[in-house]
């Protein structure tokens, strides 16, 4: 499907700066491997999701680009790696991802907390936020990353539950809202977050009843972006979703009682997130 005229991205300047820290110490982001539409601008700023766990996926998910195949082995040397580079690029708010590591007991959790804790080491002022896989719904992971002391909890939902089969074929709506709703009773004070893309032929009632079920276990922040496709091996778009249409549900959202809402055709869960941490 040709692109309409809303989706508009924005190409700036600093990005070369941005990559070359991020090749100097040997580092992934989740902006470059996803082929994020609003990569550019967001290392121009500079802003970055860091990618822990290797680049190698063993889920494979219908809308992600990210490699599905047999993970590289763990990196002991990552966590530090991407505090030197954080602190090189200056930055304030620092985004930890990864991809999906079912084949590691913890899911990769005990990883995440080494990362968590040598970034606030090195850069005692940022905050941190995380966003998780789903461990599998392993309490003793969620537990792990929790106890590192990150600001903000992320795991996105992605799409509705009945499109789970295709958009998410190895995940689990129900465990995915309980890891949310887990993390909000164990850690109260930090900020739970959650995102989802439209455009994979979702009804809004549908996305209405996920908002719902979202903010009921705990969710303060909500993302929502327009689905695009990243390559021809991915879902295609069903349906372009009109801004007028996102505004709603951004309305909507804060109805609800969430603090921050995003929903843009453009908004991606790391986008700008300094910003929505900052205006709660």
């Amino acid at each position: 499907m040709r692109l309409p005229d809303w989706i508009r991205t924005k190409h700036a300047g600093g990005l070369h700066k941005t990559k070359r820290v991020l090749r100097t110490y040997g580092l992934s982001t989740v902006c470059e491997e996803a082929r994020c539409p609003n990569s550019g601008e967001c290392f121009s700023k500079p802003s970055a999701a860091f990618m822990i766990l290797g680049s190698k996926c063993t889920r494979n998910c219908g809308f992600c680009s990210v490699e599905s195949s047999t993970p590289e082995p763990v990196d002991a040397g990552e966590p530090a790696r991407i505090s030197l580079a954080a602190r090189e690029m200056g930055l304030r708010y620092v985004v930890i991802t990864s991809v999906t590591r079912d084949d590691l007991h913890d899911g990769g959790a005990g990883h995440f907390a080494r990362t968590v804790c040598s970034v606030k080491s090195n850069l005692p002022e940022a905050k941190v936020e995380v966003l998780t896989p789903d461990f599998q719904g392993n309490p003793d992971s969620l537990n792990t990353v929790l106890n590192s002391g990150p600001d903000v909890y992320n795991h996105n939902i992605e799409t509705v539950p009945g499109l789970y089969p295709v958009v998410r074929p190895l995940a689990d709506y129900r465990r995915s809202l309980h890891i949310l709703e887990n993390a909000k009773k164990r850690a109260p004070g930090i900020y739970i977050k959650s995102g989802l893309m439209l455009g994979f032929g979702e009804k809004i009632p549908e996305v209405m009843n996920v908002l719902r079920d979202l903010r009921n276990a705990g969710c303060d922040i909500i993302t929502i972006g327009q689905y695009l496709r990243p390559s021809k091996l991915n879902l295609p778009v069903v349906e372009y979703i009109r801004p007028d249409v996102f505004e709603r549900l951004r309305l909507s959202a804060l109805a609800m009682g969430f603090k921050y809402a995003a929903s843009a055709p453009l908004v991606r869960s790391s986008m700008n997130a300094e910003e929505m941490y900052n205006n709660n």
